[in-house]
């Protein structure tokens, strides 16, 4: 079984519509829809916005849907110039940029107590979305890079900045570490899509505003495909 999270509400009505015998059970404020599209069994849930959401969303669908995979679309700020609004970003890894126990003498965003701080996402799904995408978006740019993760909009260039410096990151969000994180723990392949809807600077909340609803038509698009293909 596949399981999706969104984080927003478009994406998955999107994700549903195209289901077929649909189930839906609510499970920690969370509806997750299970049934099956192009013949997969498939479980698509929103996990509402921030790190907690995510991370509790991704273990209900290991404990109780036994996900085989589990997918993340959503949006992000661009963190290079090269990454324009409306591309796409699949996550070679993850790891959270707001995870500091520096006072303890740890790098920042490493969490202590763990064998790793950088989740990385499978291969398999990697191959299979860059594949989806030339097909079914192909004017769009596809980026093979690490996806950073805080409970922050970021939406500063001194910050944007940061985040390119200290952890080479592809682009910015609030969701995708910690559904990796989860995932890796319970032995879950994963893959964080993200489509680009901002730069993560000052213009981000603008540039937000406007690019949201293409950047979620090109990540369900390229979901739908994997499916179909996969």
């Amino acid at each position: 079984m596949l399981g999706i999270i969104g984080a927003m509400a478009q994406e998955v009505a999107a994700i549903k519509d195209a289901m077929s015998g649909m189930e839906i059970c609510t499970i920690a404020g969370m509806e997750f829809y299970k049934g099956t599209i192009y013949g997969k069994d498939v479980t698509v849930v929103r996990s509402g916005i921030g790190k907690v959401n995510a991370a509790i969303c991704c273990q209900i669908l290991a404990d109780r849907y036994h996900a085989d995979a589990i997918i993340n679309t959503g949006i992000a700020g661009s963190l290079r110039p090269e990454i324009r609004i409306g591309d796409i970003v699949l996550s070679s890894d993850t790891l959270q940029h707001d995870m500091d126990a520096t006072g303890f003498g740890y790098p920042v965003g490493t969490i202590p107590q763990m064998e790793t701080s950088v989740f990385p996402g499978d291969p398999e799904l990697i191959q299979r979305a860059a594949e989806s995408c030339a097909r079914v978006n192909p004017e769009i740019g596809v980026h093979v890079g690490r996806v950073v993760s805080g409970d922050q909009f970021i939406s500063d260039k001194a910050k944007k900045s940061w985040l390119l410096q200290t952890f080479e990151g592809y682009c910015t969000e609030m969701e995708g570490a910690a559904i990796a994180q989860a995932a890796y723990l319970n032995g879950i392949p994963f893959l964080i899509i993200r489509a680009i809807s901002d730069q993560a600077d000052d213009s981000a909340g603008m540039d937000y505003e406007e690019f949201e609803a293409k950047a979620i038509e090109h990540s369900v698009r390229l979901v739908l495909d994997m499916i179909k293909n996969g």
